[in-house]
């Protein structure tokens, strides 16, 4: 699974972060394979982590590895930088997205932010969120039709979601999905300006002129061309949005219509309520990740280590899902973390091949033996 991480590649971000500097042969390699194991194997502790890893000693040669030990590990995820493992899931994405563009298929981009809650003392300071719950907050944007992730950030759990959300690259062409609290119209007209389409929802005091009705069909109940009443909503800030958008309120049963907005003006309000309705796989990631990942029980407790743990949780999903599109498993992939995570010091292909060759052997042996009677 690690054959997924190209080495050169790493090795060149430890060196230019300096990562391997003191390191006392604990290096950076062998840090990231310890809190991959930590993810992957479930461990919920440094001593888990050193009793699990160090029993398969004949296994760390093949690895580059070494034992670990967990007074050096502590030291290591509390010092480094957690930059070395925010580049490298960058160097993954990039390699799940290669496979992506290959396919030809209009990207579906999904966006949300989810909070981590952190044990009350080990908390980082000043990582307070606005109830002043000490937490962190992880910003991702997924690409629906590949399950892969295709932007990451770590943020304090009192930063804005739309704060992280505009420092994200535009790609034209794309569809970008995400929920009321990216409601910001000046950043609508950005991703406007850039060829790309949006939906989302509107606020319920979004003042709106309405320019012409459309015909519905189904479980639609209005689709209307709008376009805002205010150039200023708030005082100071100059709404710049000045093109026309749709609103569609779309029908639920047993709960009050759904009123999504969309720069999308041509398309069936069919398919941008389905489109809506997709945002619903990224709350399942975040709660896949907190499920079967490591993010609830954490093995250091100040800042840069939750960071390390953070990313690791993320590298650990990517080259399960890397894993995945390379050998066409048709298992989910929590199927197939289950299947690693019970084999994952065993090399399914080098014992395969050696049963083969004893095999042949044995055959070989029974055909050069005299038949007796």
């Amino acid at each position: 699974m690690l054959q997924a991480i190209p080495r050169g590649a790493f090795d060149r971000i430890v060196q230019h972060h300096r990562g391997n500097r003191y390191s006392k042969g604990f290096g950076c390699w062998q840090q990231l394979q310890a809190m991959v194991y930590v993810q992957l194997s479930g461990a919920a502790s440094l001593r888990q982590l050193e009793a699990g890893f160090n029993a398969h000693p004949g296994q760390h040669y093949h690895l580059n590895a070494r034992c670990v030990r967990r007074s050096t590990l502590a030291e290591a995820n509390s010092k480094r930088s957690p930059l070395i493992f925010a580049e490298l899931l960058q160097v993954l994405i990039a390699q799940a997205g290669r496979s992506i563009r290959s396919q030809r298929e209009e990207l579906l981009y999904l966006l949300d932010a989810t909070t981590v809650d952190l044990p009350a003392r080990g908390g980082p300071r000043g990582h307070a969120d606005a109830r002043g719950n000490h937490g962190m907050k992880l910003h991702l944007l997924f690409e629906a039709r590949s399950a892969a992730v295709a932007q990451a950030s770590i943020t304090p759990g009192n930063i804005n979601d739309i704060t992280e959300a505009r420092k994200l690259p535009i790609q034209a062409g794309a569809t970008y999905v995400f929920d009321r609290g990216y409601c910001h119209y000046n950043w609508w007209h950005s991703i406007d300006e850039k060829k790309a389409r949006w939906v989302s929802r509107f606020k319920r005091d979004a003042a709106l002129t309405y320019l012409r009705e459309q015909p519905t069909t189904g479980g639609i109940l209005r689709d209307s061309i709008v376009a805002f009443a205010l150039r200023t909503p708030r005082g100071g800030h100059r709404n710049s949005y000045s093109s026309a958008l749709r609103r569609i309120e779309v029908e639920r049963p047993d709960a009050a219509p759904l009123v999504l907005a969309t720069n999308d003006l041509t398309s069936p309000a069919e398919e941008i309520a389905a489109l809506y309705k997709q945002r619903w796989q990224i709350e399942l990631l975040f709660k896949w990740v907190k499920q079967h990942l490591q993010i609830r029980r954490f093995v250091g407790h100040n800042e840069n280590a939750v960071r390390i743990q953070l990313l690791t949780a993320l590298i650990a999903y990517m080259l399960v899902l890397l894993l995945k599109q390379a050998t066409g498993s048709k298992d989910s992939l929590w199927m197939l973390l289950a299947q690693l995570r019970h084999n994952l010091f065993q090399r399914p292909r080098t014992e395969e091949s050696w049963w083969r060759r004893k095999r042949a052997r044995q055959e070989q042996l029974a055909a050069a033996q005299p038949l007796l009677l």
